[in-house]
């Protein structure tokens, strides 16, 4: 699911380009959007001050009343906004100041399909390559980018999983076990471990049949029957990835 804001202070506008993404989504059948509109950009950056809204891209219209695109742009980086944006303008004159916001594109209206779509797929490659090397969780109110590698292991208490990261901080999710795992399987140095706990492997020094030692000095005391096939995952982990020296 890809998280799209569209911002554009002209209606008729703001339907076109919802059409064009509407096109999309039926030449590309398995990538889902999710797009939320905005007639003025005041609205959007509210959003995104309140809630922590963060979405994947934003096609961010330059001439509006209020304020123009590029400084909506730079506001949003201020506020955390890592989501590439594509630019819908009726002119060029603002090339320049746009690829300063790190724009992922410029383009003049009326936009031409071809146009829209071949933006669209580069966004859509950038998103996933940037999943597959951060997670984006959400706390309290806030988005937070994590970069698998510093999670130590991830612990669940009640219906709260707390997120335990290599300098020392945790994070608090209001989701279940199933759902964090689920997040987890595709990175394969992660390994459940019976049903409270959430293991990067990476991070363990030590294990036997009672515990495991973790690079931060933390142990996790093994539940019954946990202690076999988290030995087996380990060992083939490294057996896999250890390369041919």
């Amino acid at each position: 699911m890809y998280q799209i804001a569209i911002c554009d202070d002209e209606t008729e506008e703001l339907d076109k380009t919802k059409k064009l993404l509407m096109a999309y989504g039926k030449e590309h059948p398995g990538c889902e959007f999710e797009a939320e509109c905005f007639v003025s950009p005041e609205a959007l950056l509210q959003r995104a001050e309140e809630n922590g809204y963060m979405p994947d891209l934003i096609l961010l219209d330059i001439y509006m009343p209020e304020i123009e695109g590029t400084v909506v742009a730079r506001k949003l980086r201020r506020l955390g906004s890592d989501g590439r944006i594509i630019f819908l303008t009726s002119s060029v004159d603002h090339a320049l100041e746009a690829f300063r916001v790190d724009a992922l594109q410029y383009l003049v209206k009326p936009v031409v399909e071809k146009d829209f779509f071949a933006a669209l797929d580069k966004c859509v490659s950038d998103i996933d390559a940037k999943r597959r090397r951060y997670l984006l969780l959400k706390t309290d109110g806030m988005t937070h980018r994590i970069a698998p590698d510093t999670i130590v292991f991830c612990e669940a208490q009640g219906k709260r999983q707390f997120l335990h990261l290599s300098d020392g901080s945790r994070l608090t999710l209001h989701l279940t076990m199933a759902g964090l795992y689920g997040m987890l399987e595709p990175f394969e140095e992660f390994a459940r471990v019976g049903a409270a706990y959430i293991v990067n492997l990476e991070h363990i020094i030590r294990l036997n049949s009672h515990h495991i030692c973790l690079d931060t000095g933390e142990n996790i005391y093994l539940p019954r029957g946990a202690f076999q096939p988290l030995k087996k995952q380990y060992f083939q982990y490294y057996c896999d990835n250890s390369g041919s020296g």
